[in-house]
């Protein structure tokens, strides 16, 4: 299990503070040091988010001003490191994420939860299309690891891509065989599909040919205040 208490979830904190635990660095370094080592494939960056989680990490001293640095008419730079603080809690965090499987949410889940809104026919050509796609990404994928042993790069560069992959692959798999079980309705998918979709279209009919509006918060309070007279 995660720990609740933990003030930070945003994997952007947990960039910056390795950055930091490698040597002192300002916002820009730490941007340009993410994007050079392709880090922004695996972790969401811009620069209005970088300065805002900057701001937090100050606040819980995991971070502190090492220097400010003024060259001329060039904006000035602030520098900063990693405090003792910072150093434990980045342990910690990262111990936890590599030991503990914790629950996500990603959206391709959640519309397979909220399917009978849409009829079969239309989610097979839908599920064609992501295998397509996903196909593309795959064999992105399989270039980039071309690439990597190509240019003789340590494995340890490249487990985010082989993770990501892996990932790619089980998805994939999973929405081949969806879209084949609909197809041939296995386990009553497709029927059972068909008839939670006509009783969802039956009741959303008859919500709109009998409305029942909810009643507005000056007439519930009118009616307590009748009550309580009473």
């Amino acid at each position: 299990m995660t720990d609740t208490r933990r003030p930070f979830s945003n994997p952007l904190a947990l960039a910056i503070l390795v950055l930091l635990y490698e040597r002192p660095m300002h916002p820009y370094e730490m941007a340009a040091t993410m994007r050079e080592r392709r880090k922004e494939s695996s972790i969401k960056l811009n620069y209005g988010s970088l300065y805002t989680v900057i701001e937090q990490l100050l606040r819980e001293n995991f971070i502190a001003v090492r220097e400010v640095l003024k060259e001329g008419k060039r904006p000035q730079k602030t520098v900063y490191e990693l405090t003792p603080p910072g150093e434990t809690e980045l342990i910690d965090w990262m111990r936890e994420l590599v030991s503990s499987p914790v629950k996500e949410y990603p959206m391709f889940e959640a519309a397979i939860s909220l399917l009978p809104v849409l009829p079969t026919e239309e989610v097979m050509d839908l599920l064609e299309i992501r295998l397509g796609l996903l196909k593309k990404t795959i064999e992105d994928c399989d270039e980039e690891d071309w690439i990597c042993r190509k240019m003789k790069l340590p494995r340890l560069f490249s487990l985010e891509s082989e993770y990501y992959k892996a990932v790619t692959l089980a998805e994939y798999k999973f929405s081949k065989d969806l879209l084949s079980d609909i197809k041939r309705d296995a386990g009553g998918l497709q029927s059972g599909w068909a008839e939670m979709r006509k009783k969802l279209l039956a009741a959303k009919r008859g919500a709109r040919q009998n409305p029942s509006p909810l009643p507005s918060i000056r007439k519930i309070q009118k009616r307590r205040k009748h009550q309580k007279e009473k």
